[in-house]
């Protein structure tokens, strides 16, 4: 699938940039839940930048654009239009106790980041998933009640954390919707009377 990869991708690409900022040896970004289904927290997410999806959007504003046909031999497919989607990927540093300084160092290293490298394409980023054409990184400003409800859904216990709106994602399923019968030749206008 492709949004495991959006997230994937992100998270290498932190990593690397902790690496040579901060010369850790192990990933200090993750892609995880912070709890368990049962409400335990999950042990992988423990003193981490935990990358995690917060929310999908539909992006009806920028391409709203019908399939457009393709050739098929005995007419023109057309198929499916792709979704193109926004993920809500939030960024929360999950470090407890004595550890909350660095919890801070690494989400302020990540928005710093996410900042300078508010685009990834297939240019900057060879390694990116061939499937992905182009992630564009938005920091999400919420308010003290959208803040709330956020934290409610994800159990309750804010984190130092940051989110941000990661545009164009694109999924094509690739199957055709119909067939329009084909031109066989053109019409001039004139008709034999």
């Amino acid at each position: 699938m492709v949004i495991d990869r959006v997230l994937g991708h992100l998270a290498t690409h932190l990593n690397g940039y902790y690496r040579r900022h901060f010369q850790v040896a192990e990933d200090v970004a993750v892609v995880s839940n912070l709890q368990e289904v049962g409400g335990a927290p999950v042990v992988l997410s423990a003193n981490k930048v935990t990358l995690f999806l917060s929310g999908i959007e539909r992006d009806t504003l920028a391409h709203q654009a019908k399939a457009s046909p393709v050739s098929a031999g005995q007419g023109i497919a057309q198929g499916m239009p792709p979704v193109y989607l926004n993920l809500l990927v939030m960024c929360a540093a999950n470090f407890s106790g004595s550890h909350y300084p660095e919890a801070l160092k690494f989400l302020s290293s990540a928005i710093v980041f996410f900042q300078a490298n508010a685009v990834f394409d297939h240019q900057n980023t060879p390694d990116m998933d061939g499937r992905l054409e182009r992630l564009a990184l938005n920091m999400e400003n919420l308010s003290s009640q959208e803040m709330h409800s956020l934290w409610s859904i994800h159990g309750g216990r804010y984190l130092p954390s940051a989110l941000f709106r990661v545009r164009m994602i694109t999924l094509d399923a690739g199957g055709v919707r119909g067939r329009d019968p084909a031109v066989s030749q053109a019409d001039t206008g004139v008709r034999a009377q």
